[in-house]
């Protein structure tokens, strides 16, 4: 198995990763969306639904329009988990994974002393053959968080602090699972809210993850 990360600076990062083998039942054949949210603040709970999910089983595509919610926008996105066979003869195929998000914003920190963040647009593809598995995924315009290293490791965490050094959340980039049977996960980033935000719970931003075809 290899893998691979790689990254540019924090306006326009990537990330690729590889995996072989055989999959295991426990990962999806294909799947992406752009992301989703489930947090609470002051009392309030906010909930996201998974956006412009697919599935190489089935829906094939997906968009959803923007979405609004007290502390987070997803501004909508589209997404594709097709299959490609190659050998017809033989029943062998590929499949291709991805989920395209635009104008993510996070606000919810904002009233604690944090940042507005801002993400313009981002994919996350996951490709899958008989021989195993690659994903990456790609952001631009991001704002809000600097510092980040490049390349970006993978599940690597910045925190997110006010200018006291408290921290509010943490950013948790390029969050890899690779069982070591060929399958993979990936999500691009996960906001993991601390107590000094006065939110608990979670917004993800592109995932997407793909087995080796039969």
């Amino acid at each position: 198995m290899k893998r691979t990360v790689l990254a540019g600076a924090a306006l326009a990062a990537a990330g690729l990763l590889t995996a072989a083998g055989t999959a295991a039942a426990d990962t999806p054949a294909g799947v992406a969306d752009i992301g989703n949210a489930n947090f609470t603040k002051a009392g309030t709970t906010i909930s996201v639904p998974t956006q412009s999910a697919c599935a190489v089983e089935g829906p094939t595509s997906a968009s959803s329009p923007a979405v609004a919610k007290p502390g987070v926008t997803f501004g909508g996105g589209t997404s594709s988990c097709t299959t490609q066979v190659t050998d017809p003869a033989n029943d062998v195929t590929t499949t291709t994974s991805t989920a395209t998000g635009n104008n993510f914003e996070l606000s919810a920190l904002v009233s604690s002393g944090g940042k507005r963040i801002r993400i313009s647009t981002y994919t996350v593809t996951c490709k899958a053959t008989q021989s195993g598995t690659n994903a990456n995924w790609t952001l631009s315009g991001l704002t809000g968080i600097t510092g980040l290293p490049s390349p970006i490791p993978a599940n690597y965490t910045k925190p997110l602090t006010k200018s006291d050094g408290t921290l509010l959340a943490n950013a948790v980039f390029n969050i890899q699972t690779l069982p070591g049977d060929g399958s993979m996960t990936l999500t691009m980033l996960r906001i993991d809210f601390a107590p000094a935000s006065g939110a608990t719970g979670s917004v993800t931003i592109g995932h997407t993850a793909c087995s080796p075809t039969p």
